[in-house]
């Protein structure tokens, strides 16, 4: 057995305590170093308990609360506890005040919102405060960027993706319309609204920052007030976030309220259209899962539970190749960042029988590089759990796995540093064939396992008996391989990183939870999603299939529905500024004939001499075309010709288009005419002009659809 290596003390005493705890929670003594007399050595700090930010005010409870401690030091940070906090007005002030506030605006104001708040966070002079702070829950600088930085980036990526692919409205629509009848008066259209209810956000100890941010954002944006529960052991540190974001003045009354404690009967206040945003133990979600407010009140609950995530090294990987380190470094600093204690932590390395020793001894050799020690120590690759009881139940995990695995690095009963700290250092196994505990226990720490396996299928059999998990990741070279590890993973599996040679430089790693992608997993994992982009904004809104007339789908949804009227009388509606605009707004042209020489001359000036355009001989025997037909390209490039208007306006640019059809081909001697119609209109918030997308419909000289598409322009809202 290896012994872990050397603990570094750092160069703070344990007397220290962050100008947050003096200044703003007004600590009114503190014993260092057993000087109170104390037998045990303990500090002992009176310090302020913990405040829940509820109806509209900070309510601090009279009682004396569960003291908080230090990771690294042991002294109490803080106290908390919620008793004598009302519950049931926390909800009512969600629904009454916070919710209706927050549902008129629309989702691009919303989205605005949370750009300020993430931008107020990002403030030097907070970020400093918060990382002070974040000392205290073990975690490094390196850790607290995870959490704070992360946290508040999310918030940054929530806001642009909502403003760039949501409408600025309060409705969204879901997908094109789809006819119900033959006639086209009868339509069908799925659209997003905003739920009358309240999100309450219960997150793990291991990220107050981001585990708050992550979960407050699509909330946010999706028009629901939340009520922020986090874990005790670190809730200090996501308080003082909190605290920050009220103080701003940014958001809304209502519509973020923080507990601090016990959620005692919060769920018996909830009711149909309220939702509970779970991260924790499987066991606690157990438990709200059989809650009668879930069972049968209609209360909607997303899980985020255990999870024992696995890398795979590719049996085309040898130790020569740089897929080899790219594998031991990614399980060293899974094992190692916020000291293992991420739902995303690799625990199962998945290796090849032959791989397996020299997988060890690689690892072994990265991690004897770690030094665990006090956070605020710059030396410090590694800092301590979050408290003692974390390395409690982490070594009884590690006893767990021990009746079936072999320790080949690491003692976890090792004394580190100060005795008052929860140091516990690296743990690696070595498991044995036919182990049922490394794929049922969840060391959550600085803790893996190592196990062999013969085939591609022996590797997929393996990783499936974690019985669902948020990421896994394989390493390989090789893309059949890739394709077949893929291929088996992905049921069991949120997330699956394929990591080789060609996108390491750019990846983000195995366990970091990207806002655009989706968080969650099956099985043991929860069964919930989280992030994923707009994907976790839908996820609170609710989807409904509105059946109209094409007028109605219009007036309801903001978006001009094929079959609505159109208005083509007055000016051109290019010379319309934004605020002049109106939806249904259409020009009709004039038409125009196609020539052989349009074609002829569109083939000579693109180089696009695709047969159908040139060789009438080989375009007589296309079963499609039967001759001679213009460049599709050709005939959108002069539709163009036919409604643009031409001199400066509102129209400030043309963008893109959307959704291009070719319908029914157009031949020399063809005449073409538009329709173009203002079908959505989105004001950019924060400038001085917005987008407008235009129905397109090209028609021939028989009233046949040609070709249909969406123009996007900029145009000036004055």
């Amino acid at each position: 057995m290896v012994a872990s290596k050397a603990f570094s003390s750092g160069a703070s005493s344990t007397c220290t305590t962050s100008s947050y705890l003096q200044t703003e929670w007004s600590v009114i003594s503190l014993a260092c170093d057993g000087a109170d007399g104390n037998d045990k050595g303990v500090p002992v700090t009176d310090a302020r308990t913990l405040e829940s930010y509820a109806a509209g005010s900070w309510f601090r409870s009279d009682a004396e609360g569960q003291p908080l401690a230090d990771a690294t030091t042991g002294e109490t940070v803080a106290r908390i506890s919620s008793s004598g906090l009302d519950l049931a007005a926390m909800v009512r002030h969600a629904k009454q005040v916070g919710g209706p506030a927050v549902r008129a605006l629309t989702f691009h104001q919303r989205a605005l919102l949370m750009k300020d708040v993430a931008t107020y966070l990002s403030r030097p002079e907070i970020k400093d405060e918060l990382y002070d702070v974040s000392f205290r829950t073990g975690a490094t600088t390196k850790d607290s960027w995870i959490d704070i930085d992360g946290g508040i980036g999310t918030v940054f990526s929530y806001s642009g993706k909502a403003r760039r692919e949501l409408p600025n409205s309060t409705i969204a629509p879901d997908g094109p319309p789809e006819p119900l009848g033959k006639g086209g008066t009868f339509l069908g259209q799925h659209v997003f609204t905003s739920r009358p209810g309240v999100a309450v956000e219960i997150n793990a100890f291991n990220f107050p920052v981001w585990g708050m941010l992550e979960k407050l954002a699509p909330a946010f944006i999706a028009g629901l007030p939340s009520i922020v529960k986090p874990a005790s052991q670190t809730a200090y540190l996501t308080e003082l976030t909190v605290r920050r974001i009220i103080e701003s003045g940014i958001l809304p009354e209502g519509t973020l309220q923080l507990l601090c404690g016990s959620a005692g009967t919060l769920l018996d206040e909830l009711t149909v259209q309220d939702s509970v945003a779970f991260t924790g133990s499987a066991h606690t979600a157990g438990v709200l899962r059989r809650h009668e407010s879930v069972v049968s009140g209609g209360v909607s609950l997303g899980v985020e539970a255990d999870s024992l995530n696995c890398s795979v090294l590719g049996a085309d990987v040898t130790a020569d190749d740089p897929e080899f380190d790219l594998f031991v470094r990614g399980v060293v600093a899974e094992m190692t960042v916020k000291a293992g204690q991420k739902c995303t932590a690799i625990r199962r390395v998945i290796v090849p029988e032959p791989m397996v020793q020299p997988v060890i001894d690689a690892i072994s050799a990265r991690l004897d590089r770690i030094t665990v020690g006090d956070p605020r120590d710059e030396a410090t690759r590694m800092g301590p759990l979050s408290s003692l009881a974390q390395r409690d139940e982490v070594r009884k995990a590690i006893e767990a796995l021990r009746s079936s695995a072999d320790v080949v690095y690491g003692d976890p009963n090792a004394a580190l540093g100060d005795a008052r700290g929860a140091f516990l250092g690296p743990v690696l196994l070595r498991t044995h064939p036919g182990s049922t505990q490394m794929h049922d226990v969840e060391p959550f720490g600085p803790v893996a396992s190592v196990v062999g396996y013969g085939s591609t299928s022996d590797a997929v059999e393996l990783a499936a008996r974690g019985k669902g998990s948020l990421v896994g990741s394989v390493v390989t070279h090789d893309p059949d391989v890739a394709r077949e590890l893929v291929q088996g993973l992905a049921p069991w599996h949120g997330r699956i990183l394929v990591l080789d040679r060609d996108d390491a430089k750019e990846s983000t790693g195995h366990g970091s939870p990207l806002p655009v992608l989706v968080h969650g997993g099956p099985g043991r994992a929860g069964g919930g999603e989280e992030l994923g982009g707009v994907r976790g904004i839908l996820h609170h809104l609710q989807r409904t299939a509105i059946q109209g007339s094409p007028d109605m789908l219009t007036a309801i949804t903001g978006r001009w529905t094929t079959g609505s009227a159109r208005d083509a009388t007055g000016m051109h509606p290019f010379r319309k500024s934004l605020a002049q605009l109106r939806i249904g707004d259409t020009i009709a042209t004039a038409s125009r004939t196609v020539t052989l020489t349009d074609i002829d001359d569109f083939a000579a000036k693109t180089g696009d001499t695709f047969y159908a355009h040139t060789d009438p001989e080989a375009a007589a025997r296309n079963p499609i075309f039967g001759g001679i037909v213009a460049h599709g390209y050709l005939v959108v490039s002069l539709a163009a010709g036919l409604f643009v208007e031409p001199s400066p306006g509102p129209v400030l640019a043309n963008f893109g288009i959307d959704n291009l059809r070719f319908l029914t081909p157009v031949r020399a001697g063809d005449s073409i005419s538009v329709l173009l119609t203002a079908k959505q209109i989105t004001p950019r918030q924060s400038a001085d002009y917005g987008e407008v997308r235009w129905d397109c419909l090209v028609s021939n000289q028989d009233g046949e659809p040609v070709a249909t598409y969406d123009v996007l322009t900029l145009v000036a809202k004055e």
